[in-house]
C-alpha cells in the first residue's frame, strides 16, 4: 500500500541526508517511528513524512506515555518523578544516563533547552540541568543565567565539555555567510531555534550587540527543536543559515560549518545535593578515562576540564 513500503536504516539516512548514527539516536528520542522485523528496524514512507512534517513545525514526538524510560516529559509534572532527571538535548547526556544505569542509578532523560533545564531544575522537576548560554554583558557562560533564573537557590556548576558553535550553510557557502552580520542582510533567509535553547540565546546576543532586529530577519521566526533539524533545513535548501555545533554538521550532508564561538557546556546541580550517592557518582564517571574515551572518536568534544567545578553560587 502506498506509504506502507519498507525502508531501512540506510534508506530513511539518504532521505533526510543524515548519517545512520542520527537515525538511531532519533529513535532512541522517539522522534521518529519505527519497527523491527527479526533484528532489524525498519520504517513505513508515512513514518518518515510525518517525521519531516514535525520537525517543519517545531513538533516532537516524545510523549509523557512514551515506553522507553530513558525519554521523559516534563509536561505537566510539578516534582521529581521517580528516578534521577538528566535535563539536555546533546549527546553526551545520553551516555552520561547509559553509565549512570550501569550504576544502579536510573536515570532518566528530558530532552529540552538550556533555558527551561534551569527553569525545571529550579521548580525542583529535575536532578541535574545542562546549560550552554552565553551573556554578552560579561563574556561569561552559564552562571549569570543561573543567578537569575535559580535565586536564593545555591547550586554546583560543573563543566562537562567545551564544543564549537557557529553557522550551517548550504555546501560550499554559496552566498559567502561568515559572520553574525550576515544575518542583517535582506537576501538571507535564516531558521532559528525555540526560544530558550543555547544557540538561539547566542544568536540574539549577537545580533543585540549589532542592533539588528529579528524582526528584520527572514525566516527568524520560524523555529525549529534541534540541531539536526535546523542543518537538515538548511541542507534541503529551506533556509540559507542556521546556528548550531560543529558535531552535527558532521552528520548531515550538503552543509558547511563556520565556526565562530567556543562555548561551555556545564552541568547544573543544587549545592544540597551536591554530596548525595547520585551526585558523587556522576562526578567520578565524568572525570573518569573511560567515559572520557567515549568521546575520542566521536569529535567535536573537548573532555580536558571535564568534571571541574566551575562556580559555587
Amino acid at each position: 500500500m502506498e506509504g506502507k513500503k519498507a525502508l531501512s536504516t540506510q534508506e530513511v539516512a539518504d532521505m533526510l541526508h543524515v548519517s545512520k548514527s542520527t537515525i538511531y539516536d532519533l529513535i532512541k528520542k522517539g522522534e521518529i517511528t519505527s519497527y523491527k522485523v527479526g533484528r532489524k528496524v525498519r520504517f513505513t514512507e508515512n513514518d518518515v513524512q510525518d517525521y519531516i512534517s514535525r520537525s517543519k513545525k517545531g513538533q516532537s514526538a516524545i510523549h509523557p506515555s512514551s515506553n522507553n524510560i530513558s525519554d521523559f516529559s516534563l509536561l505537566g509534572i510539578e516534582k521529581k518523578h521517580d528516578g534521577f532527571i538528566i535535563c539536555g538535548q546533546d549527546l553526551i547526556l545520553d551516555i552520561l544516563s547509559n553509565y549512570m544505569r550501569l550504576h544502579n542509578i536510573p536515570a532518566l532523560r528530558a530532552y529540552i533547552g538550556s533555558y527551561d533545564s534551569l527553569i525545571s531544575l529550579y521548580k525542583n522537576k529535575i536532578n541535574v540541568a545542562s546549560a550552554h548560554l552565553w551573556d554578552s554583558d560579561t563574556n561569561q557562560y552559564n552562571v549569570p543565567y543561573v543567578k537569575r533564573l535559580l535565586p536564593g537557590v545555591p547550586t554546583v556548576i560543573i563543566h562537562l565539555t567545551c564544543r564549537m558553535q557557529g553557522l550551517y550553510v548550504a555546501k560550499g557557502n554559496p552566498k559567502g555567510i561568515t559572520t553574525w552580520a550576515d544575518f542583517g542582510r535582506d537576501d538571507i533567509t535564516m531558521i532559528n531555534r525555540e526560544h530558550g535553547a543555547g544557540s538561539r540565546v547566542l544568536l540574539d546576543e549577537n545580533l543585540k550587540l549589532l542592533g539588528i532586529y529579528g524582526s528584520s530577519i527572514r525566516g527568524y521566526k520560524k523555529e525549529n527543536q534541534s540541531h539536526l533539524a535546523v542543518a537538515s533545513a538548511v541542507s534541503s535548501g529551506e533556509a540559507d543559515v542556521a546556528v548550531g555545533s560543529e558535531k552535527i554538521a558532521r552528520q548531515v550532508d550538503n552543509i558547511d560549518f563556520i565556526p565562530l564561538k567556543k562555548e561551555r557546556y556545564d552541568l547544573v546541580v543544587k549545592k544540597e545535593d551536591f554530596q548525595t550517592f547520585e551526585i558523587q557518582t556522576m562526578l567520578n564517571i565524568i572525570r573518569s578515562t573511560a567515559f572520557k574515551n567515549e568521546f575520542a572518536n566521536i569529535g567535536g568534544y573537548d573532555t580536558s576540564d571535564m568534571g571541574k567545578i566551575v562556580a559555587e553560587i
